[in-house]
């Protein structure tokens, strides 16, 4: 039987017959886990379905009563797959000049993350993105960084300037002490390797986001 030729009442349906946008979220999850298991996976995202999925674990999912460890693999393809499809730019290089530039191009990354993880974004005398850094991964409310890993790889590539990037998993973007103390000490360290840090751009959630450029603190 052609496929569109079957009645698009069902979840599965709806989605064969090109109308995803007639689902709730809830209905796109019972095709990963059946409708059975809904209830139970939305007891324990409180509710938020689409928000809450990136920061559930395997461990979490398979305690709900009937997911095991193929559905909970399943859903949690699917989630690490829209995060990739988020990273994704339609230009490889792209320019990256104002802070809502930064949270396009890092948004995504910080999704469902619980530790604070630092990139640098390393950029030509354009400011087109030659390449986007992880240089740590921190505790739940810190990053440690060094100036010295923030800038090897960005003179490896040359950069002309660098762009400096961390989440706060808190989901509140202000910027604390000590991130004021170490945008000014890696400010000094570029000035000294003669690459410009144009900002620091702290992502908290649902883009919301703090550039210490714009706050005046460095």
């Amino acid at each position: 039987m052609p496929v569109h030729s079957r009645p698009c009442g069902g979840a599965r349906e709806l989605l064969i017959c090109g109308a995803p946008y007639a689902l709730s979220d809830e209905h796109l999850l019972s095709v990963f886990l059946g409708e059975a298991e809904v209830e139970g996976v939305k007891a324990l995202l409180g509710g938020d379905v689409s928000r809450g999925l990136w920061g559930l674990s395997a461990e979490e999912l398979v305690r709900v009563r009937g997911v095991g460890r193929a559905k909970a693999a399943r859903l949690l393809a699917a989630v690490e797959i829209a995060r990739r499809a988020g990273m994704r730019q339609g230009d490889d290089r792209p320019t990256v000049s104002t802070p809502e530039d930064v949270v396009a191009l890092c948004g995504p990354r910080t999704w469902g993350l619980d530790r604070e993880h630092f990139w640098t974004l390393a950029l030509n005398t354009k400011n087109r993105l030659l390449r986007v850094i992880e240089v740590s991964v921190g505790s739940l409310n810190a990053s440690i960084v060094h100036p010295r890993e923030l800038f090897k790889e960005a003179v490896r590539l040359s950069a002309a300037s660098v762009i400096v990037v961390h989440n706060h998993p808190s989901g509140d973007p202000t910027p604390s002490g000590a991130d004021i103390q170490l945008t000014r000490r890696i400010s000094r360290a570029g000035d000294v390797l003669g690459i410009e840090v144009l900002d620091h751009v702290v992502i908290g959630e649902s883009g919301r986001h703090a550039s210490l450029r714009d706050l005046g603190l460095m």
